[in-house]
């Protein structure tokens, strides 16, 4: 299926799925992909599907949300393989803007370093970048890429990048336990992506079955870690590890609402105990949903955070 969705995003709100490359292409073959190790391994360019049979696709399924009275957000490239492997990245992008709606291009990054893959970028709102760590070891390790690859030729493609894009840039961070979670490597994905003019940084986790058995989610201890180790380089950083709520408006519900921030961002203790205090809660609650699981206490710097339990989750 060349469209689909839309489906909801936080990143990205409502998104028209557009599956621009035939599974599974990629330039990576990371141990965490929900899509399992990559079939045919490729940093070559070329024409998977021609441009009109992708806007006719997007057309389509537009005019059929429009007599629905629904309204997508973005039209997302985000496909079972690497986007930027796709020759007619470029004329499609052109092609679906005369829709009116926002483009988005989710993108692993490998090709950045390519002039036609930032040409093809430049016509994007938003272009969301994976960073998984500036590490050369850690990188083969977690994304296995192409032989052909190189890291620094990688990161100096998204610097250029970055400096010439006028829309909206993420970075993505998946941490897996074990591997790219500790001090040192944080500090260093952290220190490059704050050299970066970005609009905001996510760290997620591996919620779905990946292509590797022995990959786990971290600690919520090192995922509150990462998470203010961000913070500390002035970086806007939030959590992307799946859980779909109210994480930004009050539900009337004072559990509620801190199971849906604490999914996004932890929460230090005088910031918990002034949001109980402005929703009329008491803290025995924050007691309850540590007792049950829901959350769990973790310090950083002397400073207690509350932070979502992930093994309770998955």
């Amino acid at each position: 299926m060349i469209v689909f969705g839309p489906v909801p995003s936080r990143r990205l709100g409502r998104s028209l799925g557009v599956n621009n490359i035939p599974p599974k292409i990629c330039s990576y073959s990371c141990i965490y992909c929900q899509l399992g190790r990559t079939l045919k391994m490729q940093i070559d360019r070329e024409e998977f599907y021609k441009p009109v049979e992708i806007y006719r696709g997007v057309e389509e399924k537009i005019k059929d949300l429009e007599n629905r009275i629904e309204n997508i957000d973005y039209i997302t490239f985000v496909p079972d393989g690497e986007p930027t492997l796709d020759i007619n990245l470029g004329g499609e992008i052109n092609l679906l803007k005369s829709i009116g709606v926002r483009i988005a291009v989710i993108t692993n990054s490998s090709l950045i370093w390519r002039e036609d893959v930032q040409r093809d970028l430049l016509e994007t709102d938003l272009v969301s970048l994976k960073i998984d760590t500036v590490d050369g070891e850690i990188w083969r390790k977690i994304n296995r890429p192409h032989p052909n690859l190189d890291i620094e030729d990688i990161l100096d493609g998204i610097y250029r990048f970055n400096r010439r894009f006028k829309g909206i840039v993420y970075t993505e961070t998946m941490l897996i336990d074990g591997v790219n979670d500790n001090d040192d490597i944080l500090r260093g994905t952290a220190d490059f992506i704050s050299k970066l003019s970005i609009d905001k940084s996510y760290i997620s986790i591996p919620i779905r079955p990946p292509a590797e058995i022995e990959v786990d989610i971290p600690r919520e201890e090192n995922l509150n870690k990462a998470y203010n180790i961000f913070r500390e380089r002035d970086i806007q950083v939030e959590y992307l590890i799946g859980y779909e709520g109210n994480e930004f408006t009050s539900t009337g519900d004072i559990k509620d609402d801190i199971l849906s921030i604490t999914s996004v961002h932890p929460i230090r203790e005088d910031g918990m105990r002034e949001l109980i205090r402005k929703r009329d809660g008491k803290w025995d609650v924050i007691e309850k949903l540590i007792e049950e699981g829901e959350i769990k206490e973790v310090v950083y710097r002397d400073k207690k955070f509350y932070i979502r339990n992930l093994q309770k989750r998955w």
